[in-house]
C-alpha cells in the first residue's frame, strides 16, 4: 500500500468512505474521538448509521443523532457526563427517531471480541436476571454444555458485532499507514472486528517507522487494518486527546446549553459544523 492509497487530503474526503447504512464502531470519549471526521460526516449528510458505542458514546454519538445521521444506537450509554444530558439523543429516543439496542459495557466488549475472532457468538455471565434480556431477543440463554452432569448452569450467548467501519482519532501515523494507539487496546479490538478502519491523526511522521522496533510496534495499529487516514490537527476537539490536549470545558458547556432544543442544536451546527469553525 502506497501513501497515496490510504492518505486522504481532509476529513471531508475521509468521510466519503463511510456509506449510508453503515455500522460504525466508535470508542468512548477517553480513547480518541474523531470529532472533525464527525463534523465532516454531518456535512456530507450521511444517513441510517448503526452506531456502536464502545462501550459508551458521548458528544460524537449525540451530534450524529441530532443531525439525523443515525438509525440505530447499540451501546451501554449515551452521556455528556458532567456537562449535562445528551439532549438530542433523549429527544430522538422520546420521539421514536432512533432504535435502541441496549447493552452493558462487558457485553459490548465481548461481542466485539467475537467479531475480532470471527466467531458467530460469545458467552457472557452476569446478565441473567436483568431487564436487558427482555429487550434483546438476539441474546440467547442456553445451558452450559460443559457444566458437570446434573448441574444447572445457564449462560447468555451474544451475537458477534462486526462493524463495517471503525472510527477514531490518534496522535500520529507513519508513512506506511501504521497508526500509533498507545495503550488503547480497545482500538485494536474494534479495528480487527471491523471490515475497515478510518482514522484522523494530528500528523503523519515522515521520520518514523512504527513497525521498526518491538517498542513502537507494541503501541501501533498495523496498516493492514487501516483503510484511510486524514490529518486533522486538534481533530478530537472539543474533546481531549489523551495527554496531547485537554477538554474544552467552556465549549462543551455551550454545546450542552444549545442542544437542549432543536433550534439551539441547529444554531450550533451552523456555527461549528457547516461553517467549518475550528478550535482556536
Amino acid at each position: 500500500m502506497t501513501t497515496q492509497d490510504w492518505l486522504h487530503s481532509s476529513a471531508d474526503s475521509l468521510a466519503a468512505l463511510i456509506p449510508d447504512g453503515a455500522m460504525i464502531a466508535v470508542p468512548a470519549d477517553y480513547s480518541g474521538i474523531a470529532m472533525e471526521l464527525t463534523r465532516a460526516m454531518i456535512r456530507r449528510g450521511v444517513r441510517d448509521l448503526h452506531v456502536v458505542g464502545v462501550p459508551i458514546t458521548g458528544l460524537q454519538g449525540e451530534m450524529l443523532i441530532g443531525a439525523g445521521c443515525v438509525k440505530t444506537v447499540e451501546t451501554s450509554g449515551v452521556t455528556l457526563g458532567e456537562y449535562g444530558s445528551a439532549g438530542r439523543f433523549l429527544d430522538a429516543l422520546r420521539n421514536g427517531r432512533i432504535r435502541i439496542k441496549d447493552a452493558t459495557c462487558p457485553a459490548i466488549h465481548a461481542a466485539l471480541q467475537a467479531g475480532q475472532k470471527d466467531i458467530p457468538f460469545i458467552p457472557l455471565r452476569g446478565i441473567i436476571g436483568s431487564d436487558l434480556l427482555a429487550n434483546r431477543p438476539d441474546w440467547k440463554v442456553v445451558d452450559n454444555p460443559f457444566a458437570p452432569s446434573g448441574t444447572e448452569d445457564r449462560i447468555v450467548l451474544l451475537p458477534a458485532i462486526r462493524p463495517d467501519v471503525a472510527v477514531f482519532h490518534a496522535p500520529y501515523a507513519d508513512l506506511d499507514g501504521n497508526v500509533f494507539i498507545g495503550r488503547r487496546r480497545e482500538l485494536v479490538t474494534i479495528a480487527q472486528a471491523a471490515k475497515t478502519t478510518v482514522v484522523t491523526v494530528e500528523e503523519v511522521r515522515e521520520d518514523l517507522d512504527l513497525m521498526a522496533s518491538e517498542e513502537t510496534a507494541a503501541g501501533a495499529l498495523p496498516a493492514l487494518y487501516v483503510g484511510g487516514v486524514a490529518v486533522a490537527p486538534r481533530g478530537a476537539w472539543p474533546l481531549n486527546l489523551w495527554d496531547e490536549y485537554k477538554v474544552d470545558e467552556a465549549h462543551l458547556k455551550y454545546y450542552s446549553e444549545l442542544a437542549r432544543s432543536a433550534e439551539g442544536f441547529q444554531r450550533y451546527l451552523g456555527e461549528f459544523v457547516h461553517a467549518r469553525k475550528a478550535a482556536e
